[in-house]
């Protein structure tokens, strides 16, 4: 416990060095956005519940990536409560209805509005708003995964992909460097159910990450030198005490009480492209499942 305790002490020492330590990123590459969604007058928030919008941007070198397509989609539900935590993973290319632009798939919202229009996108696809949504580009994912020591997963499936992994992926048990984490998490076309099974990668992972960040939480120097990693190239609206706030949520899940779905849908050519359309139901079912508690119980 005093372990713990010193761990968060020294942490709020490095949060509240923001003020520095964000400038300084202002002249090297952002690499992460960490903005806070601003819900309409009259949304009802849960007091339990902290909701993060994960976006990987598709952006080139030298593009904005808050105004790119997003390539990645999950939003990840925190009880604050209990410890449960849950993931609503949601196919690129879901095709709905944006915001005052009118139907496209979900990921074009953050090229027509940024980080603001996405969430709400999101938030009318499965009826939650997220708190915060989370922008980083893959190089910077596949570093931070690297700067952990890489991640342990169970891959349900053999695959491979000609241009990111040749050799594949074999089924079981498999240790990801950062490389391998970026291409578990973007193979599609060689996947049985394309963009659903590669959402569902993603989510495993995020757990992957997760159970790493929990078992180094006691090493020394362990989280102090991830935060300034992400620190030193992000762009955030954030206060130091809503860093800190966010930290002490995640570090607060527990593994065994992590679960997830991925948005279910046809498929279909809508102007010449192809794209998923989003069963709409079942994803408001997942959001009224994953409000009340952070558990999704039926995919």
């Amino acid at each position: 416990m005093r372990t713990r305790i010193r761990r968060y002490a020294v942490l709020v020492a490095l949060l509240a060095t923001l003020g520095v330590v964000v400038p300084d990123s202002g002249t090297a590459s952002t690499r992460v956005v960490l903005v806070e969604f601003q819900h309409a007058e009259g949304v009802a928030l849960e007091d339990d519940m902290v909701w993060i919008l994960g976006v990987g941007s598709d952006a080139r070198p030298g593009e904005d990536m808050t105004r790119t397509r997003g390539d990645a989609l999950q939003l990840v539900g925190m009880n604050t409560r209990t410890g449960a935590a849950t993931t609503i993973g949601i196919p690129r290319d879901s095709y709905v209805s944006i915001p005052g632009v009118g139907s496209d798939r979900i990921n074009a919202a953050l090229y027509y509005g940024g980080p603001q229009l996405l969430g709400e996108a999101v938030g009318d696809l499965v009826g939650i708003e997220p708190d915060y949504v989370f922008v980083t580009r893959f190089p910077f994912f596949e570093q931070m995964v690297d700067d952990i020591g890489g991640i342990t997963v169970t891959n349900p499936r053999e695959f491979s992909d000609v241009n990111l992994k040749d050799d594949g992926f074999r089924e079981g048990r498999i240790r990801l460097d950062g490389y391998g984490a970026m291409a578990f998490s973007r193979i599609r076309k060689s996947l049985p159910a394309g963009d659903f099974d590669r959402s569902a990668n993603q989510q495993i992972v995020l757990r992957g990450i997760q159970a790493r960040i929990a078992g180094g939480v006691d090493v020394p120097g362990f989280i102090e030198g991830g935060v300034l990693s992400v620190l030193q190239h992000t762009d955030t609206d954030l206060s130091p005490a809503q860093l800190f706030r966010l930290a002490h949520v995640i570090a607060q899940v527990k593994p065994g009480k992590i679960t997830g779905c991925v948005v279910q849908g046809g498929i279909a050519t809508i102007n010449g492209a192809s794209v998923v359309t989003p069963y709409t139901a079942d994803a408001r079912r997942y959001g009224d499942d994953a409000r009340k508690d952070a558990v999704i119980s039926d995919c």
